[in-house]
């Protein structure tokens, strides 16, 4: 599929972002550099990684390796919590910048609140200013941000955020944060997109998931597409990024292939009437170094 078949979101720098990526959480570094190379060669465009997911090193190589050239790929980094305040902020993004083996990145998060310590993350996030006011960013932004959190934040920084990366899937749609991003000018990310955050945990019942809804399987079988193909083109309609995660050649070509149907508005809306309002990933108003003692090796 020719790169030129994903649209692009226009941020509120004017920065072009693709819709479409592919997430590498959780991908083992030992498969990551392949997954991204295909997923390259396929046509996607957005990678988006993180200094907490070990991988960062193996991204960069891909990207080096595709040939393609680095002006055309968006990377995607973020801060973790261990590296918050200003001044651990500067260690971070040099040692992400370091393990990535580039010169910037296209889009720089802050990984998640940390409400019992919000004076570090309005330092790291201040620190994130003058990463995108030298040019190692290109944009800035946050994940896993509440609406207070973000009216927080822009109280009391200078750049409003281009994105809030969320959970976000049929089962768990955001509605009310959706519409504060909208408010502020901030873009709609979603990760697990798919909903996987439901069932890829031991002993989880894949039933839990949307992807075998019968309002999803029906609308596949509707449009000879995959359930998979449908929830995308969901966020796609809705005007989110969407960030998939596999290491799988097929499921990788299988995820970029949505962009020659569309669903229409009575089909979004039942989409939508599936949100059952319960997330299954952190509650980011109770993550902290106390309840989630990890820090990242910048050495």
């Amino acid at each position: 599929m020719a790169p030129a078949t994903t649209p692009a979101l226009r941020l509120n720098n004017a920065v072009s972002m693709p819709a479409l990526g592919l997430g590498v959480y959780q991908s083992p570094p030992a498969e990551t550099t392949a997954a991204v190379e295909t997923a390259l060669r396929t046509g996607y465009r957005l990678i988006d990684t993180a200094a907490g997911y070990g991988n960062e090193h193996e991204v960069g190589e891909a990207v080096r390796r595709s040939g393609i050239p680095r002006d055309e790929i968006f990377v995607t980094t973020k801060l973790w919590i261990s590296d918050y305040g200003y001044d651990g902020a500067q260690v971070g993004f040099a040692a992400s910048l370091r393990r990535l083996g580039l010169d910037h990145v296209d889009l720089y998060l802050l990984h998640q609140p940390v409400p019992t310590h919000f004076e570090d993350t309005i330092g790291a996030y201040k620190a994130a200013e003058t990463f995108l006011a030298d040019g190692r960013t290109r944009a800035i932004g946050v994940s896993n941000f509440s609406a207070d959190h973000l009216r927080r934040l822009t109280d009391r920084t200078d750049v409003v955020p281009a994105v809030n990366q969320v959970e976000l899937h049929p089962y768990f749609t955001q509605a009310a944060l959706r519409a504060a991003h909208d408010e502020l000018g901030i873009a709609t990310q979603a990760w697990s997109p798919l909903g996987g955050v439901l069932v890829y945990v031991p002993g989880a019942d894949e039933s839990r998931g949307p992807l075998t809804d019968p309002v999803v399987t029906g609308l596949a079988v509707k449009y000879g597409k995959t359930p998979a193909q449908v929830v995308l083109r969901w966020h796609i309609e809705h005007g989110f990024c969407a960030i998939p995660k596999s290491v799988k050649p097929h499921r990788i070509a299988e995820n970029l292939d949505v962009f020659d149907f569309a669903l229409d508005a009575d089909e979004i809306a039942a989409i939508d009437a599936l949100d059952k309002g319960v997330r299954g990933g952190p509650d980011p108003e109770t993550l902290s170094l106390e309840t989630y003692p990890r820090a990242v090796d910048n050495s």
